[in-house]
């Protein structure tokens, strides 16, 4: 790895720590309880859920309309930075706004989360399609991998900070734990914004052919454009099978990760055994992405890829199972081992499948699978839940999802697409 460690390697996969505290610390960590507790003081709990699952279905509904059309625009306009620039500031702002955001107006707080959600998400596209400028594709694994384990490495950090000055607020100079979490959110903010600055100054634009057409003629370009993708897609056989792979098997990845919580909740277990779960997964996350992006350079990604759906497969039977809070943290331990893997090594192999010269078009595809993920997930678990009643019985429905992703991508062949 040491050798591909250069200046604009580096400063693209300083994006997913700039980007991944979003994720920790805002997503997964505060966001969903504060909403409940601090916005939403007048409201039932089922209230503030359903307030919660409306602003995020609209916005990743948006989102995986709206990605493939800028990744289109974005390749004819020579502008994936730009595009990145403005979705970074406009999603680091509003994550800011949430201090100023008083108690009990969940609807600011909603909106705010909601679009900045929606930009984290929309910057991570012209992220991705970034990675053909700044190595070859023999190398794109190691440098996806090398990627994800700095998110996982500057997430699990600020969020180690931010869950202190949650819990020990007088240390930081706040007076209440409710003060800690305002100032974590914009600590996010001034995270995401500096550690973006590199890719700006060191990562080139990828070539593109030039265009003199308006944002309107290249926006109806996009559709038509868009249109032959999809049949482009569905005729070449091999990435279909790698697209119908992963609509699985990262649907089941973002089940477990957004249900866990809740799963853990609902068989009864304490909130500080999970905070501290999320935690492991980050710092367990960090080795494991590195690692298994070497790996991958040995045995080849898509062995590396079956492998680490094999643990998940073995995390859902195992949690059907557990009993105690120990059970808890191995299963976050076995997740941070095999999550990096699976997402780091999905974008390099998909990178490495694709046509180079439509890397922000097919990109937008890929982005807009893992947009819809955790719709078939949640799905299965709502009508096993009706039926069976009870959480350990309902989450083996996820293992639909594991074997179909597993099975699909056993078929896909491993060779360069032609550029």
């Amino acid at each position: 790895m040491s050798k591909l460690m250069n200046k604009k390697v580096l400063s693209w996969a300083l994006y997913d720590w700039a980007n991944s505290v979003f994720y920790t610390t805002v997503m997964a960590g505060f966001f969903p309880v504060f909403f409940k507790k601090y916005w939403n003081t007048e409201a039932t709990v089922s209230q503030s859920t359903e307030r919660l699952g409306i602003i995020l279905a609209i916005s990743g509904f948006s989102l995986a309309l709206l990605s493939p059309f800028m990744g289109v625009l974005s390749d004819y306009r020579k502008a994936k930075k730009k595009f990145l620039g403005v979705f970074l500031v406009l999603g680091a702002v509003a994550t800011g706004g949430l201090f100023f955001v008083p108690q009990g107006d969940w609807f600011s707080a909603a909106l705010l989360y909601g679009f900045s959600f929606f930009c984290a998400a929309a910057s991570v596209v012209f992220n991705d399609s970034l990675i053909v400028s700044v190595t070859t594709p023999d190398q794109y694994d190691q440098v996806s991998s090398f990627g994800f384990s700095l998110g996982y490495l500057g997430g699990g950090l600020l969020f180690l900070v931010n869950v202190l000055m949650f819990q020990k607020p007088e240390f930081f100079g706040l007076s209440s734990g409710a003060d800690g979490v305002r100032w974590s959110f914009l600590t996010v903010s001034i995270w995401w914004l500096v550690f973006s600055i590199p890719n700006f100054l060191y990562v080139p634009e990828p070539d593109a052919a030039p265009s003199t057409e308006t944002a309107l003629q290249l926006f109806f370009k996009s559709a038509r454009e868009l249109k032959k993708t999809f049949l482009e897609l569905f005729n070449q056989k091999n990435l279909f099978l790698f697209i119908l792979a992963y609509w699985f098997y990262i649907d089941g990845v973002s089940t477990v990760m957004s249900m866990a919580v809740d799963f853990g909740i609902s068989i009864g277990f304490e909130a500080k055994d999970l905070i501290l779960s999320l935690l492991l997964v980050q710092f367990v996350g960090f080795p494991a992405a590195y690692f298994t992006g070497y790996l991958a350079g040995k045995v080849g990604s898509k062995k590396v890829i079956i492998g680490c759906l094999l643990v998940y497969v073995f995390v859902v039977v195992g949690a059907s199972v557990m009993t105690k809070p120990e059970h808890f943290y191995m299963m976050a331990v076995l997740i941070g081992l095999a999550q990096g893997g699976v997402q780091a090594l999905s974008r390099s192999l998909f990178a490495y499948l694709i046509p180079s010269d439509k890397a922000g078009e097919y990109f937008g595809f890929f982005n807009l699978l893992g947009k819809f993920a955790s719709v078939l997930g949640p799905l299965l678990m709502a009508v096993t839940a009706r039926v069976f009643g009870h959480p350990q019985k309902t989450i083996l429905s996820l293992l639909l999802l594991f074997v179909f992703g597993i099975y699909f991508l056993t078929r896909v062949q491993v060779k360069r697409a032609a550029a």
